[in-house]
């Protein structure tokens, strides 16, 4: 409820705080000023560009779209017209260390809309009035243009460093989980996307369907924890060398902060790129389970693809193996329980509770095992049982509770207890992750504050109630 007060103050914090290099400083296109008026137009509209510095002997000047505007008012016809005729010259500049309020003054003083930032005498880019005011008010808006705008994994790179800064600012300045959960999840499938059209050639693009799992594909994912991909391919397709291409794509994604999944759940693994026919062959395999050895396996597989979002490509392949999920499924009751049933597989010791949230034991809690694990996986059980087609965890709650499916207290009361988990788990990696320690998802009494144990107590005894509604709705302990 206290956000609106909340984000004048982040904006005030990045206009004193920030640096110029901070923010979305565009990298230039730089053409020479004896071009003439047509050719520029053709290199803007290549590069999609609507601006473009002009080198004309030692000078550099400026040329946009406004200057085409007068350009044609010229009496040279446009393809006899030098750049330098209709480029403007007296530029403003700025070091990329200096303070973003700065180059707001200078901007505001100048009359001008854009300043060339340098790095010493490197020229860097240029720093647009737009791009300046959209970090102030929305560095996630920036973040997105530097992942559109990207043209290699180092490009890459950087936006995604900028995604981790801006879940530390969002978290420290009170902004809800839900809100940053939804913002990293838009930005980070993004990114997906663009790092596997840079890597996959157009007509693979075309004939596949790339695909984020698990908490990525449910949008419930915050800091980079281990990747969950896979690819989908059109029937027919067997390009030469997709092995490699995995192996990049995913080599790629480490480089930028992703983990490799412990559980190889991604494109270097060939079960998680597949024909579509095959894919289905092997949900079906998930489901039979013939070897009561792996049914541990195949249902966790058959719960990471339920969660599956498209990011890339035909998202029609997508929606037929899911389809064909359905019909695999249905009235299988018996599957449904034993897979329900992995929602309460960790069980804690007796009255840990009160003597963990009373700081008389020391013992760490896993927030993910004893928590959040099992809201989401008890939520995934219901929607696969009565068809609810939502991804994310907190909608599928919702339309159960809407269909009356559960109880509506339990729909009113799991989300927040998510929430709340989540934030508890967030600001314990963060502060894993400034200690330069690996973020983990157990936390000790002695690490919360006073006011995160009661809600905490509250959430875990919420999680208890809706694990007992799960045993007696699958009829757990007929298993």
């Amino acid at each position: 409820m206290h956000e609106p007060a909340v984000e004048p103050q982040r904006e005030v914090l990045s206009l004193v705080t920030a640096r110029v290099r901070d923010a979305y400083v565009r990298t230039p296109l730089i053409l020479d000023g004896g071009l003439d008026l047509v050719s520029v137009c053709r290199e803007l509209s290549a590069r999609g560009a609507t601006q473009a510095l002009v080198r004309d002997g030692a000078r550099l000047g400026m040329f946009t779209t406004t200057d085409l505007r007068d350009a044609l008012l010229n009496p040279l016809p446009p393809h006899q017209l030098p750049l330098r005729e209709v480029s403007r010259f007296e530029l403003i500049e700025i070091s990329a260390d200096a303070d973003l309020f700065e180059a707001l003054w200078l901007m505001v003083r100048h009359r001008v809309h854009r300043l060339v930032v340098r790095d010493g005498s490197v020229l860097v880019g240029v720093l647009g009035q737009l791009d300046l005011v959209s970090f102030v008010a929305n560095h996630s808006h920036i973040i997105a243009l530097q992942i559109d705008d990207a043209v290699s994994v180092a490009e890459l790179g950087a936006a995604s460093a900028h995604i981790d800064e801006m879940v530390r600012q969002m978290h420290a300045s009170g902004i809800r989980i839900p809100r940053i959960a939804r913002l990293v999840s838009e930005l980070n499938m993004r990114l997906f996307a663009r790092l596997w059209t840079l890597l996959a050639p157009p007509d693979w693009v075309r004939q596949s369907c790339l695909l984020v799992m698990g908490s990525e594909g449910r949008g419930e994912q915050i800091l980079k924890t281990d990747q969950d991909n896979a690819l989908i391919l059109r029937d027919g397709l067997e390009p030469e060398g997709l092995a490699e291409l995995a192996a990049r794509f995913n080599g790629a994604l480490a480089e930028l902060g992703y983990p490799d999944c412990p559980g190889q759940i991604m494109l270097t693994n060939p079960l998680w790129r597949q024909p579509l026919a095959g894919l289905c062959r092997t949900i079906r395999q998930w489901v039979d389970e013939p070897d009561p050895g792996s049914r541990h396996d195949g249902q966790m597989r058959l719960a990471c693809f339920f969660d599956a979002t498209a990011v890339a490509g035909d998202t029609r392949l997508l929606d037929e193996a899911r389809a064909h999920l359905d019909r695999v499924l249905a009235d299988d009751d018996r599957y449904l329980a034993r897979f329900a049933a992995a929602a309460d597989q960790f069980q804690e010791p007796g009255n840990w509770l009160t003597r963990w949230t009373s700081r008389r034991d020391e013992q760490p809690l896993d927030l993910k095992k004893l928590g959040i694990f099992p809201i989401v996986h008890g939520a995934r059980a219901l929607a696969l049982q009565y068809g609810v087609k939502a991804q994310g965890t907190i909608e599928r709650l919702a339309l159960l509770g809407q269909a009356q499916r559960i109880d509506a207290s339990l729909a009113r009361d799991l989300p927040e207890a998510l929430h709340l988990l989540m934030a508890v788990r967030l600001t314990h990696q963060l502060r894993q992750r400034e200690a330069g320690e690996a973020a983990t998802n157990e936390v000790r009494p002695s690490d919360l504050a006073t006011l995160e144990r009661e809600p905490l107590h509250d959430a875990l005894a919420i999680v208890r109630q809706w694990r007992g509604f799960l045993r007696h709705h699958f009829r757990l302990d007929a298993l």
